[in-house]
Parts: C-alpha cells; structure tokens; sequence
C-alpha cells in the first residue's frame, strides 16, 4: 500500500524526510483493528516530528498521520480516536497516562491505504459528516474542545480571546466557542483570516497584539512567544489561559508578576478522552457545526499541504485522501 513516511528528520528541511512508499497492509494483533483510512488531516504534530522535536529518531522510519476516518473490517464507518493509552493509568483519564502515545508516534499512522488501532479507539462516524469533515476532528478539534469546556469550563456568555486564526485548533475553537453561545474575539495577522474568523462565529477580529475592547476570561493559547504578552494583558483578573502548544516558540517571558497579583490562572492542556471525542460530536450534531476546511489533496500532494501548513496558509484544514 501507499503511505507517507517519515525516513528522517532536519530542523531546518523538515519535508526533506517525508517520503512516499510502498509498504506492507499493517495485521493487527489481538484485540486491535485494521481500518481502510478514507481520509486523514494534516497537523502541526507531523511537521515537529520531521523536526525531530518530541520524537526520538530510533522510532524511524514512520507512517505519519494523526487523523483518520475510514472503514473497519465489518464495514462500520468510523472516527478513529488518536490516542493510544490506558485510562485507568490515567485515573479515567487516558491523557495523563504517562505511556500515552499519539497515533503515529511509536504507531504507524494515518497518511496510508490502511492503519491499524486498538478496538477502543474506533467511534462511529455520523452519517452527517463526510470522511473528509470527520478526518479533521480527531486532533485539532478535541484539543479545542478540551481547551475550552473541560480545562476552561466555558459557558454561555463568556469572553473568550482566541489567539491565531485560521490554525486548525484555533478556526475549532471560535466554532466550538460560539456555538455554546460564548462571546469570541480572534487575532490574526491575515486580513483573510480575520473574515473569516467573523463568518465562523467571532464577535471581533483584530490584528495580532492589538488591545480588544474589553478584557476575556478565557484566552485559547497555541500561538507562543508572538502572542504571550497579549494574552496576559486581555485576561480579566481571575480569568484563565489553556496553553496546547507554543508555535513561535515555548519560552516567552513569564510576567508572573502580572499573574500573581491579578490571581490569573495559566492551564495546560493536551489531546483529549474517547468520552470528549463523543461529547464533541453530539454538540456538532446538535449546532450544526461543522470542521473548515481549507483543501483536499491525494496523498501524492501532502508535501504541498505541508508547505502550505508552514507558510501559514491553511484557514482550517488541509485533507489527505490516501486511496
């Protein structure tokens, strides 16, 4: 079968190990399943591995992929969930448990014909999505989700400062943030990308670092050392940051000055449960909200989506089709 794999890595020519090749139909051991992947999602998560960021060499050559929606061995028409954990290590929570392992981490993943995951890790896909929407919701999408609801407790008439429109997590979480009836301010440096972070649902747009006209009690933090600043100073006394990433870098200035005095809390947050993968889903059934997506490319074009991906191109997200 035809997969994306990653032979090598270079910090500075991260596509330079991404190559595409004929490898084996994956058997799956007892207890797992094979699925005929329909479509899959690029993410930032691949191109840190051809970085060589938080992913040994020793685990290469890998099939990359994190998302996939395709079709079991008895037919079903499935989502599959990324992480590969055990809950109970994770007190019920499969994203603390220590020996957690995204999908495509020490698994080969999605950019292929066919993948293989634990039983568990299979959800029933709508019949109101297509494969190419439930590709794009495995990763970025339940990120958001957990962001938002389990780590921030978003409600109804909050003020939420979503930094970064246009990334796949950020374009996520204004949809996922207006449509529990929050109040959503976006930045972005594009223009383009701040139209359409109005059209998703965001009450205001603005440039990146420009002062919002009232303060939010929830920032949506992946952007990093280019938005730190301005996320503190938007924050409400008391209010929260849920960082999931750091995209211009993980080390901005701290300003716990700032944070102590105005009792501001300051969350990570990482991936998300099979529970809020469903949870998720039944909300977009009942908004009617669906994933952006930017294009769709046969996996012979992912090195395209990937040089979109880095430019900053993608307004939500690029699919694979594998087959």
């Amino acid at each position: 079968m035809r997969a994306a794999v990653a032979i090598s890595q270079d910090a500075d020519d991260p596509l330079s190990g991404l190559v595409l090749d004929d490898v084996p139909v994956p058997d799956p051991p007892p207890g797992w399943a094979r699925v005929q992947v329909k479509a899959s999602a690029l993410n930032m998560h691949d191109l840190w591995t051809l970085r060589g960021v938080g992913h040994p060499a020793e685990h290469l050559p890998m099939v990359l992929g994190c998302d996939a929606a395709g079709v079991d061995e008895e037919g079903n028409e499935v989502i599959v969930y990324p992480v590969i954990a055990d809950a109970d290590a994770g007190g019920g929570d499969e994203t603390l448990d220590p020996n957690r392992a995204l999908l495509s981490e020490r698994h080969d993943g999605s950019f292929a014909e066919y993948l293989t995951v634990p039983r568990r890790n299979l959800v029933p896909k709508p019949s109101w999505l297509s494969f190419e929407e439930a590709a794009c919701l495995p990763v970025a999408w339940t990120t958001a989700y957990r962001m938002l609801f389990t780590r921030a407790g978003v409600r109804a008439g909050d003020r939420v400062l979503v930094q970064g429109a246009g990334g796949g997590v950020a374009s996520a979480a204004i949809g996922l943030a207006s449509a529990a009836g929050a109040v959503v301010y976006t930045t972005s440096r594009s223009e383009a990308k701040r139209k359409a972070a109005l059209d998703w649902g965001a009450r205001a747009a603005v440039p990146t670092g420009e002062r919002l006209t009232e303060k939010v009690d929830v920032v949506i933090e992946t952007v990093g050392d280019a938005t730190w600043k301005h996320s503190l100073r938007s924050l409400r006394p008391g209010g929260t940051v849920v960082i999931a990433g750091a995209t211009s870098g993980p080390n901005p200035p701290a300003d716990l000055a700032r944070i102590f005095y105005l009792q501001q809390r300051v969350i990570g947050s990482t991936g998300c449960t099979r529970h809020e993968l469903v949870a998720m889903l039944r909300m977009m059934e009942a908004t009617g909200l669906r994933p952006v997506v930017d294009r769709v490319l046969p996996l012979e074009d992912v090195h395209s989506g990937f040089r979109a991906m880095e430019a900053g191109e993608l307004t939500g997200k690029a699919v694979v089709l594998p087959s």
